[in-house]
């Protein structure tokens, strides 16, 4: 099953967390040290809580990490990604990475405004506390990763000031 992922950085993850098992009428499929996420039925969404309150301000500010679309396959994921480079847009791969607690293949890709896309599928879960799973890393510039959303500084091409970018350099 697809469905659209968004990832919200919040200030207090324990009442995110009940907020939006009130709102949604579900309890957390993973939670994690200052991170939870649910698997929403309907509508179906993966809502991703991760503490980050120096990215958080009130209201709507700060408020998006990133976005996704969860796919049921790494072939899924790769097609993606086929699409979205044929059609021109700068993308960063990612196989095998741990991320949000679980080993998973992705796609980023930024929408015009800087906004970061993935397309993803999750391999295995991840259980060793020892390997780090968040990424905090200043956001802006084009694709990338971090589960803490942003390009990653170590990971797909590199963007100028005005936003332009080389070619793709291929998966991380």
């Amino acid at each position: 099953m697809a469905r659209v992922q968004l990832a919200l950085n919040v200030s207090d993850v324990d009442a995110a967390v009940e907020f939006y098992s009130t709102l949604f009428g579900v309890e957390p499929a993973k939670r994690r040290p200052g991170y939870a996420n649910f698997a929403v039925d309907v509508p179906p969404l993966k809502l991703v809580l991760i503490e980050n309150p120096d990215a958080r301000g009130s209201g709507v500010a700060g408020a998006l990490n990133h976005l996704g679309v969860e796919v049921e396959s790494s072939e899924q994921v790769g097609a993606a990604a086929a699409r979205l480079a044929g059609a021109g847009l700068v993308t960063a791969v990612e196989e095998n990475t741990s991320c949000c607690y679980a080993l998973q293949d992705k796609v980023w890709v930024g929408d015009p405004d800087g906004a970061p896309w993935e397309v993803y599928t999750v391999l295995s879960e991840v259980v060793d506390a020892s390997v780090p799973m968040l990424r905090t890393v200043e956001p802006g510039g084009g694709p990338g990763s971090a589960c803490a959303c942003g390009p990653r500084v170590d990971c797909g091409p590199e963007f100028d000031s005005a936003g332009a970018a080389p070619a793709p350099t291929g998966a991380c």
